[in-house]
């Protein structure tokens, strides 16, 4: 089969596979981008509520009923699905309906009041999933709308790392495992989750591909940094601080990309000084428009974290505060990788892979070093799957195949045929 096929295929069965969880992936988070979405398609605030809390409650009874089936004790016992579903949708529907007779402040903006205005406005400044999820959940329903936008996202997700690692002339059986290693590693997990994540990661890559289309002149230097620029413009919509994030990084490996060259008494190149430029513009872009937009700021985020979510009275001193938890967490954080180390094996793989290709590698890395950053951002230990820290997994995921190539098998070179007249054979 042509490798268009192969790709096809690879996307289609994992896409089969997501049909073993339809509901039951959601977070608290979900919550407020689904009811976004109903919203902007019209939805007033208690039929957006009605719809989510349906969808939500619906996962809850069919894990409930899935624990009975496999309880030692319980599996004989009557099925829990329509209890649970009950108590869980007239309890979400009393606190929404409570807050919205509270009026002012905890029904502005376009999310259920699932939770408390300020907490609210961070996700109402992320509209860019909840418009990915509109078509769906307008032409599908929230319940399949959800699941086919995961679906879709995730699988593309999957197809860029193909096209990145083809665009590196990697050959087609391991750009084939890198796009296999992206839907069984966390990060095809994470990805079908209904939250920004599964964007964020697919609009990451494709700005990884085009920092790889730039930098092997498989593209135009103008049309390759336009498709970077693009996905990180997308990004601001999405989740504002990955746009900052990567712009930083992406411009941080150009530096080290022309300082290498020049050591080596080398220009830096028209592509590498474009990207350079291009993530200066998304953090300068980024950090203009956030203030420009009276966006929640870095101390907000703090008093989030430190408050569980506006629970508690603000910190007075947040910052000292935050970096006493920051050093606390990665110690911590190093402390469980240790006793599994599968995620700490994987990057050290793909980074030594990523070595196979000096210059795509430094912005490989770049991207993948945002995971960190993010993590860094909301050092929370409760927070469970590696969901913050899941862009690190893109460079396993793209340098475990680089790290292959030499055990890869090689055509065979088939000699040219010599002419007649070489052979010494005329007429």
């Amino acid at each position: 089969m042509r490798a268009r096929t192969w790709v096809l295929v690879l996307a289609a069965a994992f896409a089969v596979l997501q049909l073993a969880n339809v509901t039951g992936r959601d977070s608290p988070d979900s919550k407020n981008y689904v009811s976004y979405a109903l919203a902007l398609g019209g939805a007033g605030k208690r039929e957006a509520a009605a719809e989510t809390v349906d969808w939500v409650c619906a996962g809850e009874a069919s894990a409930a009923e899935r624990a009975r089936r496999v309880d030692v004790l319980r599996f004989h016992a009557p099925s829990p699905a329509g209890r649970v579903y009950a108590d869980c949708r007239a309890g979400e529907l009393r606190r929404v309906e409570r807050r919205l007779r509270a009026g002012g402040a905890q029904t502005d903006g376009h999310i259920v009041p699932f939770v408390g205005p300020r907490l609210r406005r961070i996700f109402e400044v992320r509209p860019g999933y909840p418009v990915y999820l509109l078509p769906f959940v307008t032409l599908f329903g929230v319940t399949w709308g959800v699941w086919l936008a995961s679906v879709l996202v995730a699988a593309a997700g999957g197809v860029l790392v193909f096209l990145v690692l083809r665009t590196v002339s990697v050959a087609v059986p391991l750009a084939l495992t890198g796009q296999a290693l992206y839907y069984v590693l966390p990060v095809g997990t994470t990805a079908m989750r209904p939250m920004a994540e599964g964007l964020m990661l697919a609009l990451t890559l494709t700005a990884v591909w085009g920092c790889a289309l730039a930098l092997t002149g498989r593209a135009r230097t103008a049309r390759a940094t336009a498709l970077v620029a693009g996905a990180l413009v997308a990004l601001f919509a999405v989740k504002h601080a990955q746009a900052l994030f990567l712009g930083g990084c992406l411009a941080g490996a150009a530096v080290l990309v022309a300082l290498g060259r020049r050591r080596h008494g080398r220009g830096a190149g028209r592509a590498v000084a474009a990207l350079a430029a291009t993530g200066c513009g998304a953090v300068a872009g980024t950090l203009l428009l956030a203030r420009l937009l009276r966006y929640p700021s870095e101390a907000e985020s703090v008093q989030d974290l430190l408050t569980g979510h506006y629970a508690h009275p603000d910190r007075a001193h947040p910052w000292r505060e935050f970096l006493h938890l920051e050093f606390d967490f990665w110690v911590e954080w190093l402390r469980r990788q240790l006793s599994t180390p599968l995620f700490p094996a994987a990057l050290a793989a793909g980074a030594w892979g990523a070595r196979r290709r000096p210059a795509f590698g430094a912005f490989l890395l770049a991207a993948a070093g945002t995971g960190v950053l993010t993590q860094a951002g909301h050092p929370d230990i409760t927070i469970g799957g590696d969901r913050l820290i899941v862009l690190a997994w893109l460079l396993p995921v793209v340098g475990v195949p680089l790290l292959l190539e030499p055990l890869a098998p090689r055509p065979v070179p088939v000699p040219a045929q010599k002419s007649p007249r070489a052979l010494g054979i005329t007429r």
